[in-house]
């Protein structure tokens, strides 16, 4: 390895270049060495956020990079809906928030679930986080949230109800947060950015509306970014509209839902999908209440994507 060669934090990615942070203290705009992206060409983006790099200082103040280091983990997804290539949201990270609404845009147990699994299998610490708990004006509305947060807390996930807005529960986020490397992810419109700038006023991030005639979110975020908070660093990256998986097969998806994980071993077969074998410890379980029969249904749904894919 070159002596000379710097290594840094990856804290910007915006198309070609990135932008790397130094001791904590120097910023570069780096970008990468032309042979390295035959190297993952499974991946658009061989070089994520949250990455540690070494780079070659070059005459004009630019690096470039010559290596990445090892990640600790990572959150992958499908790049698009048929593609075969994968994009890496964000690397080591410490805890990701699942940041969801129940009201404008309205967020699917689904689309969770998925970014749940994902995090299962990359072995990153979850919460759930329900924001805009400002608009839940009223009691079929509450009820819903406090029958999904039950869901969740059920399964195991710590989940917080925090509005950006009115400033309920940012204390508890904050306490959640500190110190780590935190992932914020989730649908456009969920007001990632809007929380981001209430967690650290300063950050003056874009804060989109939601659109008139979808009821959808419009992306304000373009390009993931790392911003330094409390000892730690938080991740903005742009709203998801598909969580598409990838790398997963039928036989370890359940091992991914911890409330299923807990009962596996009691399942007649090893091999059980928890679909239709007899004994099966989890529908025993789904039956008697005390796995959520909407996660369950999701993992059929996400069962039947993976067999489809393969």
């Amino acid at each position: 390895m070159n002596k000379d060669r710097i290594e840094g934090l990856v804290i910007r990615t915006t198309g070609s270049w990135y932008r790397v942070l130094v001791d904590s203290a120097s910023l570069f705009d780096c970008r990468l060495r032309g042979n390295y992206r035959l190297r993952g060409n499974k991946q658009t983006n061989p070089v994520a956020v949250g990455d540690r790099v070494l780079f070659d200082l070059q005459d004009d103040g630019t690096g470039v990079i010559a290596d990445v280091l090892d990640r600790r983990n990572y959150i992958v997804r499908r790049a698009t809906k048929l593609s075969k290539q994968t994009h890496v949201i964000a690397a080591n990270i410490d805890l990701l928030c699942v940041v969801a609404t129940l009201g404008l845009p309205r967020t699917s147990t689904g689309f969770i679930d998925r970014l749940l699994v994902t995090a299962e299998a990359y072995r990153i610490p979850a919460c759930v986080v329900f924001n805009k708990c400002d608009l839940l004006v009223d009691d079929e509305l509450r009820a819903a949230q406090d029958e999904v947060a039950a869901i969740y807390r059920s399964a195991g996930y710590p989940v917080l109800e925090v509005s950006a807005l009115s400033g309920t529960g940012l204390d508890s986020l904050k306490e959640a947060i500190a110190g780590k490397t935190v992932l914020f992810s989730g649908h456009s419109g969920v007001g990632k950015s809007a929380l981001l700038n209430a967690i650290s006023p300063g950050l003056g991030l874009k804060v989109g509306h939601i659109s008139d005639w979808s009821l959808k979110g419009k992306h304000t975020t373009t390009f993931a970014e790392i911003f330094p908070f409390a000892d730690g660093y938080l991740i903005d990256t742009p709203g998801i509209k598909e969580f598409g998986m990838v790398d997963f097969t039928p036989q370890e998806l359940s091992h991914f839902f911890p409330e299923m994980r807990r009962v596996l071993h009691d399942c007649r077969f090893a091999n059980c999908t928890h679909r239709h074998e007899p004994q099966c410890a989890v529908k025993k379980a789904v039956d008697d209440g005390l796995i959520s029969s909407e996660r369950y249904s999701n993992y059929i749904s996400i069962l039947e994507g993976i067999e489809a894919d393969a």
